[in-house]
């Protein structure tokens, strides 16, 4: 039987991974088993850290929200209750976007919010009586 030479091969799997490494600290960018490791390491910090950054995005759309509604005298939950019951279909980033870029377009979405929030809650006290 023929001998298999693995040179190329090796050489090419440690040239990837080193490249993949480059930057890293110390020995872990020049070391084949140490930026094996690091690099493993990193890959799984990044997959579990791109789940984490949205729920952060999220919470900042949310803080921005909130800010821009306080200003016209409102509350968030109240805004997002009232776009909710108008069926609105916009999602939070873009509320934030607009808030911060176009004043004017979030102020439209506020006033939405508002006659929706009011109706129900008009309906529901005459229900009561």
């Amino acid at each position: 039987m023929v001998r298999v030479r693995t040179n190329v091969a090796t050489k090419r799997r440690k040239k990837r991974v080193l490249k993949a490494a480059k930057g890293y600290f110390q020995q872990r960018h020049k070391r084949y088993a140490q930026a094996k490791r690091t690099r493993i390491r990193a890959q799984a910090f990044s997959y579990r850290d791109r789940k984490v950054l949205k729920g952060e995005l999220r919470k900042l759309w949310t803080v921005r929200i909130n800010a821009a509604c306080r200003e016209a005298g409102m509350t968030y939950s109240r805004f997002i209750s009232g776009l909710t019951k108008a069926k609105v279909a916009i999602d939070r980033k873009m509320i934030a976007e607009l808030a911060i870029s176009s004043p004017v377009a979030f102020k439209r979405l506020l006033k939405i919010a508002q006659e929706h929030v009011g109706a129900v809650s008009v309906a529901k006290t005459a229900a009561k009586s």
